[in-house]
């Protein structure tokens, strides 16, 4: 394989270091087959009835069910994608006592598939869905399985007939403040910090990068993002690729 540039530097960091933090977006999953919303073959660049944005939104949600489940098992749910060689590694760090913790914004499920415990995601995942009267708890399948649904396609509780939400941050919701709390507290004590598969432009999430207090900030990414000018180090290349031979 090619040299990749800072790769030497990331593995010492790695080496050197017991006390990591990793906070990832889209990129993370993309090589697992989940699709990511900005990049060229993103949700943003498909043409859909209405704009992936507004199909996610909270607004939508409540007026338009039908359509918005049908976008959301079309495009959000995976249930058959694995883990990839970044989560797969993440998870190793952790086991080793290297990790302290995964901070995602993505709502796959992947690291804990790949076995790490101590992750906290910003915006919900797609595990878990909840009725909205009577707050009954149903997994990924139940959603996904069509059975569970009514004539609109619409899943519904099987205790009282109500419609089931997913718990995903959609647009016009706010984030869940005890995780964030979580992930400012890890970030602000850690030795070095890890950002992968993220352009760094959605916030609050990308504002986490700004309680890092430490001098091992470092960014592995395909592309440039909006904070390379703040990165003691920046890696770019396949997130998946480089993970895989760090130790």
């Amino acid at each position: 394989m090619s040299e990749i540039q800072g790769f030497e530097q990331l593995k010492k960091y790695i080496e050197e270091s017991d006390n990591i933090v990793f906070f990832g977006g889209a990129g993370v999953s993309t090589e697992s087959g989940v699709p990511d919303f900005r990049s060229v073959d993103g949700l943003y660049h498909q043409h859909f009835k209405y704009p992936p944005e507004t199909m996610l939104s909270h607004s939508f949600y409540v007026h338009h069910k039908k359509d918005f489940y049908d976008f959301y098992r079309q495009k959000l749910l995976a249930p058959n994608n694995g883990p990839n060689a970044a989560h797969k590694k993440l998870a190793q760090w952790e086991q080793e006592g290297k990790l302290k913790a995964v901070i995602t914004q993505n709502i796959d499920g992947l690291h804990q598939a790949a076995g790490s415990k101590n992750v906290l995601e910003l915006h919900g995942s797609v595990l878990r869905n909840y009725c909205e009267s009577c707050h009954e708890f149903y997994d990924l399948d139940y959603v996904a399985d069509m059975k569970n649904a009514d004539k609109d396609g619409i899943p519904v509780c099987k205790k009282c007939g109500s419609p089931i939400k997913p718990d995903v941050v959609l647009y016009e919701e706010g984030l869940d403040m005890n995780v964030m709390q979580k992930a400012v507290e890890a970030i602000t004590a850690a030795d070095v910090l890890i950002i992968g598969g993220t352009s760094l432009v959605v916030y609050p999430a990308a504002g986490l990068i700004d309680y890092y207090r430490g001098n091992k900030l470092v960014l592995v990414n395909r592309d440039s993002t909006a904070r390379d000018g703040v990165a003691d180090l920046i890696v770019k290349g396949s997130i998946g690729e480089i993970f895989s031979r760090l130790p």
